[in-house]
């Protein structure tokens, strides 16, 4: 890595570039200005004990890592790195075997060459710096640009500083396992349309990244198009889940391939609503369904990185109360009209659960529990239920809990586990191990509205051939007109009745908040149904759902129906 000198004294001129090799400017805290050329010239820490015996252990130095040890490792891995030189580039990480594998592919794989290195302005450990290079393959050049830093730390063993090593200091949308390749698409690209044959981009409706990218990775090969030349992240085994939720991701495109075209079942006027809605309100997301058929017609996320609407993983708080109701009058031990308790308390497994506000209906009806949103009048039947009851409701009547759906593209079908205890108790109103999106309560309006599950989908399944998942069985009659009471109630006098106003015609609503650790606010929820229109929507730290959620829901409703 070239010899390591000690700079004797502040340099008043500026750095330069020798011998093609790059100078590195830094200034930090307690460090003058600096040049490093070649392999880099590095502040030396080491001192000299002359008087120590022969035989003594040196001391193996801790605490902060000094200015001048971050920037010294810092220039050290990025001249390496700049020049080519592999293997001192990886001995200054703290991960010599990955760092080699991933900077030697870089060049090798990814066809990166003439790469340039610009460090900025150092923060406590942490170094940005940016990159320009070229991406080269048979005979195809384009220029390749982006940010990118690193951060020192001191290995715990020897005491020296080291670039803590991570995919992401190569490139940011690097995850661990991921690599770069340069060459023929793994995928050939495609042209997204709306149910109208619309062309959906993301520059037109920001939501739609991840689901473009989704699509691609399903229906590119099936959609008749021809692969382009481009630098991917090709994501690797350990970056997703194993549900593959993320797809590779195009850098730089050499060539344009002729993309097939995949048709969709959105819906380009709802699409856009849902997009605008969602800029009301942060980390929000909603989806929009159509109940006789299954269609997706919108999706929208306020964050365009992660597509919570699709795949997001949340308690769903007291909308969960729907399927638990189901559950309840099924077993005889609700109904919309009779008596039933809602005391201020009850203690179930050892947990003393309560209402919002610490509220409580005497003498009141199940119907005015559910459109209060009453928590005990749910968790007080919870010693009457088995361990799995809502477990196989949910999967049985809703279609939910399975692992089996298959929309298009990367989707969770929900989660709804065998629980005891209060555990047991607290999933009857959406918490514990409980988890949904917005695809997944829009889908438990839209059971309700048309009376069986149909599961969602984004690409009719004659596209591609593939099967929908069903459940196994439907709603009595009976159960499904007091559902129908109960949620129309709610929509008209209950808690989601400020939201719901002006919706009119055949509607029916649920409001959801949901405690999260470490949280100010819950998460709001909120979904509802309006003729063949089931949405539902989440405003994560958002508050109550009717407040949050709920206008966004509902303003997509009024567009039909």
């Amino acid at each position: 890595m070239g010899n390591r000198r000690r700079v004797a004294e502040r340099r008043k001129t500026k750095p330069a570039v020798v011998g093609g090799m790059i100078a590195v400017v830094v200034v930090g805290a307690g460090v003058g200005v600096y040049a490093l050329y070649g392999a880099g010239a590095a502040a030396d820490d080491r001192t000299q004990n002359t008087s120590s015996a022969a035989d003594q252990k040196p001391k193996v130095k801790t605490g902060p890592l000094s200015a001048a040890e971050v920037t010294s490792t810092a220039t050290t891995f990025l001249t390496s790195w700049q020049q080519g030189r592999v293997t001192a580039a990886a001995a200054a990480t703290s991960d010599t075997a990955a760092a080699t594998a991933l900077l030697t592919g870089y060049t090798k794989d990814a066809h990166i060459t003439g790469v340039t290195l610009t460090p900025g302005t150092r923060t406590g450990g942490k170094v940005p710096f940016s990159v320009k290079a070229t991406v080269t393959y048979k005979g195809l050049t384009k220029p390749l640009a982006y940010g990118s830093s690193l951060t020192v730390v001191r290995n715990t063993s020897t005491g020296k500083p080291q670039v803590h090593w991570a995919s992401s200091v190569v490139h940011p949308d690097l995850k661990d396992g991921d690599t770069l390749v340069t060459g023929e698409s793994g995928t050939p690209p495609i042209k997204a349309v709306d149910r109208d044959g619309g062309e959906l981009t993301a520059a037109k409706y920001p939501s739609l990244g991840t689901v473009l990218d989704g699509l691609r990775e399903k229906y590119g090969k099936k959609a008749g198009g021809k692969a382009g030349i481009e630098l991917r992240v090709v994501r690797g085994k350990s970056s997703g889940s194993a549900k593959a939720e993320d797809s590779d991701k195009t850098l730089v495109e050499l060539s344009k391939g002729t993309p097939g075209t995949v048709k969709t079942t959105l819906n380009p006027a709802l699409q856009a609503a849902a997009e605008r809605q969602v800029t009301t309100q942060a980390q929000s997301s909603v989806v929009v369904l159509r109940p006789s058929t299954g269609e997706i017609l919108a999706v929208a996320n306020a964050g365009h990185g992660f597509n919570t609407a699709f795949q997001g993983s949340l308690a769903p708080g007291s909308t969960m109360k729907v399927v638990t109701s189901s559950l309840l009058i099924e077993k005889d031990l609700a109904s919309a009209d009779k008596a039933h308790p809602c005391p201020k308390y009850f203690t179930y497994g050892g947990w003393k659960f309560q209402n919002d506000d610490k509220f409580e209906i005497k003498g009141g009806t199940f119907k005015a529990s559910f459109a209060r949103s009453c928590n005990t009048a749910f968790i007080s039947q919870a010693g009457k239920l088995d361990n799995d009851s809502l477990t196989k409701q949910a999967q049985q009547v809703f279609g939910l809990s399975m692992d089996n759906w298959a929309i298009g593209v990367p989707s969770f079908d929900g989660a709804v586990p065998v629980q005891s205890a209060a555990q047991k108790a607290a999933s009857l109103i959406g918490q514990g191990g409980v988890r949904m999106n917005p695809l997944n309560m829009a889908s438990v309006s839209a059971t309700i509205e048309s009376g069986t599950f149909k599961q969602p989908y984004l690409v009719s399944p004659t596209v591609d051939g593939r099967t929908l998942a069903t459940a196994s069985r439907t709603m009595s009659a009976g159960t499904l007109a007091q559902l129908r009471e109960l949620m129309a109630y709610t929509a008209g006098y209950g808690t989601a009745a400020e939201a719901m106003s002006g919706v009119y015609g055949n509607v029916g609503a649920k409001t959801g908040s949901a405690e999260v650790d470490g949280q100010k606010k819950p998460n709001g929820w909120f979904t509802a149904y309006r003729g063949d229109l089931a949405a539902a929507g989440v405003a994560q730290a958002g508050g109550h759902g009717g407040d949050t959620a709920g206008p966004i829901v509902a303003a997509l409703l009024k567009m039909g129906g």
